[in-house]
């Protein structure tokens, strides 16, 4: 058998620094990622694949990223916040009033008719921007839900992706021990013959061939079910081909790691913006805590007095106003200063928490990635051994003695011991994306 894997790395840009981590071994790349104000870049430099046909992990990205409906929503949600900007930048309604007088007031000038009045009330200074800083903070800390959105979703992808090549590695695997079997059976015929060995010998063989078929249909459906997940994530139709790739090897060296880039999450930093849209909140509250001030006009018609003549006869009135607006009772000001406060400390909290728990996952991957390395090794040395016994029962057969129970048994470990060779490049890759998604 040859061997089913080989070794190349991936080049990572993070924070203007190069290291490198592992890739596929005829996949190359580059990922950029900088997390600016109201702009996500997440770039990639084209994948290349040893096959064809199989599609390159950028292009499953950026497809879901454009199409999937979750982050759709989260947009769609941060418009909403930022148009509200619009909405709370207005005045108070102009308030216009109109009057009939029934029963007419008989003056001097005349007996007044009708009334209009128009009054506009004003907020304090500054109340205005007050409000519009304080929802803009609100979209900006909305945004990061965007931000967060689309990390999650870009390791989703990844993560299903490494999965069916998981999969369609232990296929090809179950397939060559079809193989391999079907060459112990020739085998085993032959030794039937020639009075070496048992028909028991072969139906074994056959059955153990059965099993491994039973297996490898059972990972068929398992990567359309794969494939559907994968397909929905990019938000298409579920019958869609996905080809993942061929290979992929842990590397020899591990990559250094910049945990300090924790602290820049954004799932932190929208705790930050949550902190300032309270302090901005509690602007507001300051500011509608002073007066508002008003200012109307009334009109009032009057009629003449056909009895007399004079020179104000008939005279219309016009009265210009001001008001203020006092709020005497301001208990409703202080409550709302003290439950700002009692928010920040718990935004503060929440933030620790937040915090204790992202710091636990990236030892967890780290550590785990780990183990995935010390997993590979120790799988490979075993299927190195189980390959020279395998060998070694090869010989025994040309010179006329073999045990089939110790094939199938050295075949059972071989298989056993791929399967665990490709679970451990699979956690590797699947803990490194979940690396990737805290400290990138």
């Amino acid at each position: 058998m040859k061997p089913f894997f080989n070794r190349t790395t991936l080049f990572v840009k993070m924070n203007k620094k190069s290291v490198f981590v592992p890739v596929p071994s005829t996949l190359r790349l580059t990922f950029s990622a900088a997390h600016l104000k109201r702009t996500l870049i997440f770039s990639f430099s084209l994948l290349t694949f040893h096959s064809i046909n199989a599609q390159q992990l950028e292009t499953l990205i950026n497809e879901a990223l454009s199409s999937n409906p979750e982050i759709q929503k989260f947009e769609l949600q941060y418009n909403i916040a930022s148009e509200k900007v619009n909405e709370v930048n207005a005045l108070p309604n102009t308030e216009i009033g109109l009057g009939y007088f029934i029963s007419e007031t008989e003056t001097r000038t005349g007996a007044q008719q009708f009334r209009v009045s128009l009054n506009q009330k004003l907020p304090w200074f500054g109340t205005i921007t007050s409000r519009e800083n304080y929802v803009s903070s609100l979209a900006d800390a909305k945004y990061e839900d965007i931000v967060i959105a689309k990390r999650k979703l870009m390791a989703s992808v990844s993560q299903s992706y490494y999965n069916l090549y998981a999969n369609k590695a232990k296929q090809e695997i179950l397939i060559e021990n079809i193989k391999l079997l079907e060459t112990y059976e020739t085998l085993a015929l032959t030794s039937v013959e020639v009075g070496k060995a048992s028909a028991v010998d072969v139906l074994r063989l056959q059955m153990r061939q059965n099993e491994i078929q039973q297996l490898k249909h059972i990972l068929e459906q398992q990567y359309v079910a794969e494939q559907t997940a994968l397909n929905k994530l990019l938000n298409r139709d579920k019958a869609i081909e996905v080809n993942a790739i061929d290979e992929l090897q842990i590397p020899a060296q591990e990559l250094e790691l910049n945990a300090e880039n924790l602290a820049l999450h954004p799932e932190l930093l929208k705790y930050d913006k949550l902190y300032r849209s309270v302090e901005q909140s509690e602007l507001v509250n300051q500011k509608e805590s002073k007066p508002m001030i008003g200012f109307g006009l009334d009109y009032i018609n009057v009629a003449q007095r056909p009895d007399m003549s004079f020179s104000d006869n008939g005279k219309d009135i016009l009265m210009p106003m001001l008001s203020v607006s006092i709020p005497i009772f301001s208990n409703k000001y202080s409550s709302q200063t003290k439950q700002n406060e009692l928010q920040r400390q718990e935004l503060i909290a929440r933030k620790q928490e937040r915090l204790n728990t992202l710091e636990t996952l990236l030892d967890k991957a780290i550590n785990e990635r780990v183990a995935s390395r010390i997993s590979y090794t120790t799988q490979t040395k075993n299927l190195k051994q189980a390959k020279d016994a395998e060998d070694i029962l090869i010989k025994n057969y040309e010179t006329g003695t073999i045990d089939f129970n110790d094939v199938l048994d050295i075949q059972e470990l071989q298989l056993k011991f791929q399967i665990n060779q490709i679970e451990a490049i699979k956690a590797y890759y699947v803990q490194s994306t979940i690396i990737n998604y805290l400290t990138n």
